[in-house]
């Protein structure tokens, strides 16, 4: 079998000499003392699985926010994650990221290009070009095909694959991350509201209670029983009952507000019904820290990705200390003249390894591996925060969670308690047996209970969808980017 030209050209090109030279000038990379020192936290460390009994707990539901049984909230939601513009920037940076991994996955592969020139020239008879040329004016042609293939013998560019791999992981988690955080916001946002609702109602029960207890103390005063200092500490509670109402209706328009921010439609809370937290279901959480917390939120998830891409980031670097080993070939024609260019004689090739190998630079791929190595400690640092954080996080709305539950129940008692001694301060003052002091200071512990009541409610809901963001809501890694992970890792 006859040998192609291109083997044969190898053949007489000294590839092994070279080679061996570049392999013995690779010693001279010098990347001693240079390292991470950063260690990545986990759950072990964490002690988030001490408790055996509570080493599981059933992962979300990715659409958690149904359980509270309420259309209103389930559509908002819906229209948040379809038209949030926060949302879309990072669901349009995973785009980039997706793109940045795919050029550098281009690099692994061979480059063909074609190149057609066709120029009419002067050459200048005092040059090089003796005559005929030189002095003529000439038309010449070029018609070529070429192609390279950098020989990825120490992983450079698989490793600045892994990187961008890692980083357009990351951004997917981070996407992931903000949708969760743009749901429960949109929920914490929504209970708000129906907060603030409730309290204008306990308000104008106030403002209703305190009407009649002023025409109950004019009464008295028109038949003597009171006197006008009575009358007038009445009659002071009725514009202060109508400043609350106003007080509240202010935050209800800029809660509203901030709900169409989260949404992204203007006016949309405007065209719905106000919610009322009596009309919301609970929602059924397990009030503990699962072991595998770290594996069910995304931002923790993009935080790992991180490191596995400054990993990779390190490897890329420690690949700058050794050669570029490129394979180049080129074949086509070129002639003086168009009409020759295609015939026999103008046709031309070449082919051939290219090798750089850096001796002296001076300090800067030393100082790249520094820099490099200090990234991949940011990125664990981040990381061990990150996780820090999201287990403070849960920690914090698991306790909170139960508190508030003991918190309710005393609650209510109080609140039948001062239900009853402000019936009793009533019933005493028309009887002429009690003073209007007594009630007015039954009346302030029996509304300071109300308004408790509501708050405690709406903060029962607000901690239910934080502990479902602070569990992941429901997130779950794609199986692409879990089974990615181990690859990234063994760069390190």
């Amino acid at each position: 079998m006859n040998e192609s030209f291109a083997v044969r050209a190898l053949r007489r090109t000294p590839v092994v000499a070279a080679a061996l030279a570049v392999v013995a000038l690779a010693g001279c990379a010098d990347m001693a003392g240079i390292a991470s020192h950063a260690t990545l936290r986990d759950a072990t460390t964490l002690g988030i699985a001490a408790d055996p009994a509570h080493a599981t707990v059933p992962a979300l539901d990715s659409q958690w926010w149904q359980a509270f049984g309420d259309s209103q909230l389930n559509a908002l939601i819906d229209q948040a994650v379809a038209g949030n513009p926060n949302l879309q920037v990072a669901r349009a940076r995973l785009v980039r990221a997706q793109a940045f991994a795919d050029i550098a996955g281009a690099a692994l592969l061979p480059k063909v290009g074609a190149d057609l020139n066709l120029n009419r020239q002067k050459f200048n008879s005092n040059y090089i070009y003796p005559a005929p040329l030189g002095g003529s004016t000439q038309n010449i042609g070029l018609l070529q095909l070429g192609a390279s293939w950098e020989l990825d013998f120490f992983g450079k560019n698989r490793s600045a694959l892994d990187t961008a791999l890692g980083a357009a992981n990351a951004a997917a988690a981070d996407a992931d991350a903000a949708r969760v955080l743009l749901a429960s916001n949109v929920a914490r946002s929504y209970f708000q509201w129906a907060r603030l609702n409730e309290q204008v109602e306990v308000a104008k029960r106030t403002l209703a209670q305190r009407d009649e207890t002023f025409k109950l103390v004019r009464d008295r005063v028109s038949a003597g029983l009171d006197t006008r200092l009575e009358l007038r500490q009445s009659e002071g509670g009725l514009p202060e009952a109508r400043q609350q109402i106003e007080a509240l209706n202010e935050q209800i328009a800029l809660q509203q507000h901030a709900l169409d921010a989260l949404v992204g439609q203007p006016n949309v809370s405007a065209s719905l019904k106000p919610p009322v937290l009596a009309g919301v279901k609970p929602m059924a959480l397990q009030a503990n820290i699962p072991a595998d917390l770290l594996g069910r939120r995304a931002d923790i998830a993009a935080a790992r990705w991180r490191v596995e891409a400054a990993t990779s980031d390190v490897a890329n670097a420690k690949t700058q200390f050794y050669p570029n080993v490129n394979l180049t070939a080129f074949a086509g024609f070129q002639s003086l003249g168009f009409g020759k260019l295609l015939k026999s004689g103008s046709e031309q090739w070449g082919v051939g390894p290219a090798i750089h190998l850096p001796i002296f630079e001076g300090g800067r791929l030393r100082a790249n591996l520094r820099g490099k190595s200090a990234d991949l400690d940011v990125a664990i640092e981040s990381y061990n925060a990150t996780v820090l954080d999201a287990v403070r996080d849960a920690a914090d709305q698991v306790s909170s969670a139960q508190s508030i539950v003991r918190q309710q129940a005393e609650q209510r008692a109080a609140q039948t308690a001062a239900e009853g001694a402000y019936d009793i301060a009533v019933q005493r003052y028309r009887a002429g047996l009690g003073n209007y002091l007594n009630v007015l200071t039954a009346e302030t512990a029996v509304l300071a209970q109300r308004r408790l009541a509501v708050d405690l409610a709406a903060r029962a809901l607000d901690t239910q969808v934080g502990l479902a963001r602070a569990l992941g809501g429901g997130w779950q890694p794609p199986a692409t980017a879990t089974a990615a992970a181990p690859a990234a890792a063994t760069q390190n």
